[in-house]
């Protein structure tokens, strides 16, 4: 471990690009719930424990036509609970290193909680590949109209977990709105911001000119392997690869450092090895 931190430190030492892939293992240390298998789910929310529903039952935009009290309530818990949350120090870390490098930083991220913004990572910066909770969009959708969600306020019963109305309407035809996240089985999702930040993420990738660029990967798993897959093509020509996961943090054929930790220990470890070494 302490080898593979040491390699770390000294490859981040050396970058003059940084690219962060993050998974939801990212938000772990901020205390946001482990949606990992139903059993971690289920301990996050009581509620649908009781009811037998999982994850990817509530994450289905049919219950926003179906039963939008349901599905409000599952996504309407969810966005107070990240307006709240203080993001962790290992953000200002990941900030830090980046903003002192020529070639600069940005994120790759599946998670919708907008916590790489609440850490201080500027919009253009930022690439969410499956949307974000702070955004709606329409059930339908009857437009590709995609809006802020500020100042919206969903009310939730915390022993249904249902919505209170009235819920989120559509600006055009006054319908129901919905986060503008992909969801699974999602048909209706309407992807062209996420599809605009990652079009600038790859524009970035591309003007890198020589510089050197080092990926970190944190608590990205396999289940939903995007953000690994990302990370290891971004990383494919330099092998500058390092991944911080707790459970899976194997790299294939050994092109890259494997770290087997949270992602805040990691990240205040190489973060201690690395000041010395930027500094010679």
């Amino acid at each position: 471990m302490t080898e593979a931190l040491e390699r770390a430190a000294a490859l981040l030492a050396e970058a003059e690009a940084l690219l962060i892939c993050a998974g939801a293992g990212m938000g772990v240390d901020s205390s946001l719930p482990d949606f990992r298998g139903d059993e971690g789910f289920w301990r996050a929310y009581p509620p649908y424990a009781r009811l037998g529903l999982r994850f990817e039952e509530l994450a289905d935009p049919v219950h926003f036509a179906a039963d939008p009290e349901l599905a409000w309530g599952f996504y309407g818990h969810r966005l107070k609970l990240y307006r709240e949350t203080v993001p962790h120090a290992g953000f200002e870390i990941l900030r830090r290193w980046g903003s002192a490098l020529p070639g600069g930083v940005r994120v790759f991220t599946s998670n919708v909680d907008g916590q790489f913004q609440r850490a201080g990572f500027t919009e253009d910066q930022i690439a969410e590949c499956h949307g974000s909770i702070h955004h709606l969009q329409c059930v339908f959708p009857c437009s590709r109209r995609i809006s802020p969600a500020d100042g919206i306020e969903v009310e939730v019963d915390p022993e249904t977990m249902r919505a209170v109305p009235p819920l989120p309407e559509c600006p055009d035809c006054g319908e129901l709105e919905r986060p503008n996240i992909l969801m699974f089985g999602d048909s209706t999702w309407v992807p062209d911001r996420s599809q605009a930040q990652l079009d600038a993420l790859n524009a970035w990738r591309r003007g890198l000119h020589g510089e050197r660029l080092v990926v970190v990967e944190l608590g990205a798993g396999q289940a939903v392997p995007t953000v690994r897959r990302y990370a290891e093509l971004a990383s494919a020509a330099s092998q500058a690869l390092i991944r911080i996961n707790p459970r899976e943090p194997e790299v294939r054929h050994g092109r890259g450092i494997s770290i087997p930790m949270p992602a805040l220990a990691a990240l205040t470890e190489i973060d201690a090895l690395r000041s010395p070494l930027h500094n010679c």
